[in-house]
């Protein structure tokens, strides 16, 4: 017996169903039924939010995964001077800090 007589292609056979695209309610789709907004083309942190600092993170760190960019680093601390303090090198786990738009 070979690993092939294992394999049959007489299991449950069940017809597959079209699924019809979705429209977004307030505007164009792309091919795949995505919304097309100019607002989805920016990255979350662009909209205005707050991010929880985990372990091993920096503010260079947070940039880059939120804007994209990580020189942006100035714009979050200057955002949240309050809580950092004088050395943005020096945040803390457990922080919450607001990330601004830009």
């Amino acid at each position: 017996m070979g690993l092939f007589d294992f394999l049959s292609d007489k299991g449950e056979k069940k017809p597959v169903q079209p699924t019809q695209p979705q429209k977004p309610a307030g505007g164009a789709a792309d091919f795949f039924g995505n919304p097309q907004q100019a607002q989805q083309a920016q990255p979350a942190a662009a909209q205005g939010e707050s991010y929880t600092v985990v372990s091993g993170d920096s503010l260079s760190k947070i940039a880059k995964k939120h804007y994209g960019d990580a020189s942006k680093w100035h714009q979050i601390y200057d955002a949240n001077k309050s809580t950092i303090g004088s050395n943005p090198d020096h945040i803390e786990v457990g922080q919450v800090l607001k990330l601004p738009k830009l």
